[in-house]
């Protein structure tokens, strides 16, 4: 049997999660429904485990800059350091890759017509590695390897939501064209709702995030149909983060079952959202 996407794991990234957990303050009042809505699927992925995790997320002007803006970029590396974002790195294990599957990823998908960026030296910031303590905990080491997929959702344009869900269609093509026999899963973070500047800042929009939840589960071309007007608008202006939600969703086929699903309002200045996904068979 060769290698396939087993799971689809939905998060936001939210840096005061990780400030949180690294403080021992999950348990506070302000944060403990937050965390709460995580037990199950920390559950869930420690029956699962996962060989490897593909992380879909948007690098924070650590890895990237203005000077180079890929809008898709793969992790091909060994392993990848925690970044200082100007605290200091979190105290987070190093993430090891799975350069193996990252190089037969990235052969298929770029004979798939998708333009990657190819990356062999990365440091990985809150966006990554926040979902990665959800998901985890706070072990002495990652219980998987990591695949970073980067996206770019921070300097305009960023992709559309439909070549997100179509990209992770070509990711499903290329784990389940690699003869290892491997169970992987799939992250897409970031979001929800939220704007962190000018007149809207702390905007946050339930009724937006849970449509948008109702559609990624049940009608993923219609999420993927969202424009990016309508993100900025309705979603502020980092709403647009969800579209690497969508390269999940992509990734599972067309059918999925819902195994968990969470919302909360708010954490720091944003909306979390949080949902379990399993491919139909």
């Amino acid at each position: 049997m060769g290698a396939r996407i087993v799971g689809g794991y939905a998060t936001s990234h939210v840096p005061a999660i990780g400030v949180a957990m690294d403080t021992g303050k999950t348990e506070e009042d302000y944060w403990k429904p937050v965390f709460k809505g995580y037990e199950f699927s920390r559950k869930w992925i420690e029956d699962l485990k996962p060989d490897v995790a593909i992380v879909v997320y948007n690098d924070h002007a650590t890895a990237f800059s203005l000077e180079i803006i890929p809008t898709f970029a793969l992790g091909c590396a060994a392993q990848y350091i925690p970044a200082d974002e100007g605290w200091g790195a979190r105290p987070v294990p190093v993430v090891e890759g799975h350069p193996d599957l990252a190089w037969h990823m990235a052969q298929s998908i770029i004979l798939d017509e998708f333009d990657l960026t190819i990356v062999n030296e990365m440091e990985v910031d809150h966006g990554l590695t926040v979902p990665l303590s959800l998901a985890f905990g706070q072990p002495e080491a990652w219980p998987c390897p990591v695949i970073p997929l980067a996206v770019n959702v921070v300097q305009y344009p960023p992709p559309t939501g439909n070549r997100c869900l179509n990209l992770g269609k070509a990711i499903r093509k290329a784990v389940e064209s690699f003869d290892e026999d491997l169970r992987v899963v799939i992250f897409g973070t970031g979001g929800m709702s939220h704007q962190l500047q000018a007149e809207r800042a702390g905007l946050i929009n339930a009724d937006f995030d849970n449509a948008f939840l109702d559609k990624l589960i049940a009608d993923p071309k219609a999420a993927a149909a969202i424009s990016h007007v309508e993100y900025l608008r309705e979603a502020g202006s980092e709403g647009i983060e969800l579209v690497m939600w969508l390269v999940m969703r992509g990734a599972l086929g067309d059918d999925v079952t819902l195994r968990h699903r969470h919302y909360h309002v708010p954490a720091s200045n944003t909306a979390v959202g949080h949902l379990v996904l399993e491919p139909v068979e």
